[in-house]
């Protein structure tokens, strides 16, 4: 049963990269969903190109863990024009591209105090996601936290020819700690990356799909900035 279920995983991450490129040409509205109040989290803002929307954050800031701590409009100083995006407290959005269905709740078995996730179309191919909880204590975040790395580097020792992540790097930032990962696809052209995240009791996991030109640059700087965000 665990090769049939380790098959299945596989299947479905190669279903989710391939189905990212079109996700981002349809998606281009900003909404809201999750069970906090309207005082707690604010309205969904309009989605707008990079130039009108730069001053706005994805949604409005909510107390201890919110939309507000995750990448907004203005942090694509390089790479894609962001265009619109979704933004969900409920902890259901799958990780990543590595991860299958997994979500944040299923990882963290529900007892995060609470939960924000944010989806990123771009005006061109590819997007960005991105998964937060955070956590009782600091003790918790580090366990999810070496979780989510764990997940991530299944995905590093792939077959030739088949999507993989590259090796990890490291960087501090505002008071935590991104490892962050390049991904390649099967010919070894850059396709975006990955960034596991952590500052104090708050625990991430960002990825940028659909990537080519000075990919692993724009991986680095958006995880610079998911960090700044959620350590704020």
């Amino acid at each position: 049963m665990t090769e049939n279920r380790t098959v299945q995983q596989k299947s479905v991450r190669r279903n989710r990269l391939v189905a990212a490129a079109c996700f981002a040409a349809s998606l281009i509205t900003v909404s809201v969903v999750g069970t906090q109040s309207a005082s707690a989290d604010g309205a969904a803002r309009d989605a707008a190109p990079r130039a009108a929307a730069a001053t706005r954050p994805a949604a409005a800031a909510a107390p201890g863990l919110g939309s507000a701590r995750l990448v907004q409009s203005e942090d694509f100083r390089r790479g894609p024009n962001p265009v619109g995006a979704t933004v969900v407290l409920t902890g259901r959005q799958a990780l990543s591209a590595c991860s299958g269905e997994e979500t944040m709740r299923d990882l963290t078995k529900e007892k995060a105090t609470a939960y924000a996730a944010v989806t990123w179309t771009f005006d061109t191919k590819g997007g960005l996601t991105e998964s937060a909880a955070s956590a009782p204590t600091e003790t918790a975040a580090a366990t999810w936290e070496q979780q989510l790395v764990t997940l991530v580097q299944d995905c590093q020792d792939e077959p030739a020819g088949h999507w993989r992540y590259g090796a990890a790097h490291t960087l501090t930032a505002a008071g935590g700690t991104a490892h962050w990962y390049p991904a390649y696809n099967g010919d070894g052209s850059a396709s975006g990356g990955v960034a596991v995240l952590r500052s104090g009791t708050r625990v991430a996991v960002v990825e940028l799909t659909g990537q080519s030109a000075d990919a692993p640059a724009a991986v680095e700087g958006i995880a610079t900035a998911a960090l700044n965000r959620l350590s704020s």
